[in-house]
């Protein structure tokens, strides 16, 4: 199991916890992206005009009409990263449903982005009164999916809105409960029919009674 160094470093910090784990995203799943993401490139001249689920090959200069390759699209992520309390809100419900989950389970988030932006979305999610763990991740999200769980057999629920994730979950624990959420629904007519593994979800309002009914809760 291949699990990135850093990210083992922030798992051994937390406190053991036998209670039954959700595992959540953040980025469209807690946090809205790709709204205002858009809004974010317009301020700076750009367009995002997607024709698939990826940025790179979407984003153009509106003056020139230049596709950015995808080392400026990363640099365009990182900008908004560095601000992304000016932009990024809750998505919708997932406030209210982490709260009535989080006598029951424990919530740990696990957002894939460089470890340097980790203290700023820490600084963001506690403004929001979203004080749960976060982890950051620069590798797949399986094996710290694994390394969180630990030893014991607990239940785990995890939500993530790239399918991709989802995917490296089952491959290190075949026996998660896996929930696909996306704050923007219309972005699933970019993706393939999705695993039949997933449980593929609108809104929070719609994952709860699932997340609690798996997790037996």
């Amino acid at each position: 199991m291949s699990l990135d160094p850093e990210t083992e470093r922030q798992i051994s910090e937390l406190s053991h916890d036998p209670r039954p784990l959700i595992v959540l995203d953040v980025d469209d799943v807690v946090l809205e992206f790709i709204r205002p993401f858009p809004r974010f490139l317009d301020e700076r001249g750009f367009t995002l005009k997607l024709g698939d689920f990826r940025l790179a090959g979407n984003i153009s200069n509106r003056e020139s009409g230049e596709v950015l390759d995808r080392a400026a699209v990363r640099q365009l992520v990182e900008e908004f990263f560095d601000i992304q309390a000016e932009w990024q809100t809750v998505t919708e419900g997932a406030a209210e449903v982490l709260h009535d989950l989080d006598a029951q389970a424990e919530i740990v988030m696990l957002t894939a982005m460089p470890h340097r932006f980790r203290e700023i979305r820490r600084n963001h999610l506690d403004a929001l009164g979203l004080a749960y763990p976060l982890l950051t991740v620069e590798m797949e999200k399986g094996p710290a999916i694994a390394r969180l769980r630990g030893e014991s057999e607990r239940p785990v629920a995890f939500v993530d809105d790239q399918p991709r994730n989802l995917v490296s979950a089952h491959e290190y624990v075949p026996d998660a409960h896996l929930f696909h959420l996306m704050a923007d629904n219309s972005l699933r007519k970019f993706l393939p029919a999705p695993e039949p593994y997933f449980n593929v979800v609108e809104d929070w309002r719609e994952a709860k009674p699932l997340i609690v009914n798996r997790l037996g809760l």
